[in-house]
């Protein structure tokens, strides 16, 4: 009876693997979403499956191995809580990953999105100057493309008729001055499927 008592209590202090891995779920989601490691940010949910699998493949490949080395200090936990105390702590270390990295990655996009207003703004001036005037009535529908992100982007503003468009190439790294071309009549979606 005592043995049993026993292995009930290692199993209460010991099973909280599943659910931090569960619980995990939703902060992986909102960090990954929110400050997104790469890229500019996505979905909940695209960034709650790919905390999952982080999550999964880390449990599965780091638990064990952190176990062991646990059991090495403690000799007196079961190899099971020792495997769920280190696949906790797993969990956890892959959603403190998941901030760092977003952390980290996030200047670039703030950066990124700067560029991208500043690119507007020139690209509207530019077009506002220099285009026909059935372009220039139509500032306010600029559609934008990053050839380059953070330096390089592609902008048209459609014509009143909506059958053409008027482009530029504007390079946010060169002076106000220097920094905005014509680039043509080909609007951004076909631009982009050539890119692409």
């Amino acid at each position: 009876m005592v043995a049993a008592w026993s292995r009930l209590r290692w199993r209460r202090r010991g099973a909280w693997l599943w659910p931090t891995f569960i619980a995990a779920t939703v902060p992986d989601a909102v960090i990954g979403s929110a400050l997104p490691p790469s890229g500019e940010g996505g979905a909940l949910v695209g960034a709650g499956v790919i905390g999952l699998a982080a999550n999964l493949i880390a449990v599965v490949a780091v638990s064990w191995p952190a176990a062991a080395i646990l059991r090495r200090r403690r000799r007196d936990l079961p190899v099971i809580v020792a495997r769920d105390y280190a696949g906790t702590a797993v969990v956890a270390l892959v959603t403190a990953a998941i901030l760092a990295l977003g952390l980290a990655h996030h200047s670039s996009v703030l950066h990124d999105r700067r560029a991208l207003q500043d690119a507007i703004v020139r690209a509207q001036a530019f077009i506002g100057d220099r285009a026909p005037s059935e372009f220039r009535r139509n500032l306010e529908w600029i559609s934008t493309f990053a050839i380059q992100s953070g330096s390089l982007y592609r902008a048209c503003v459609p014509s009143l008729d909506g059958s053409r468009t008027y482009c530029v190439i504007v390079d946010t790294t060169q002076p106000f001055a220097r920094s905005v071309r014509f680039g043509g009549y080909e609007s951004n979606s076909s631009f982009s499927t050539g890119v692409n």
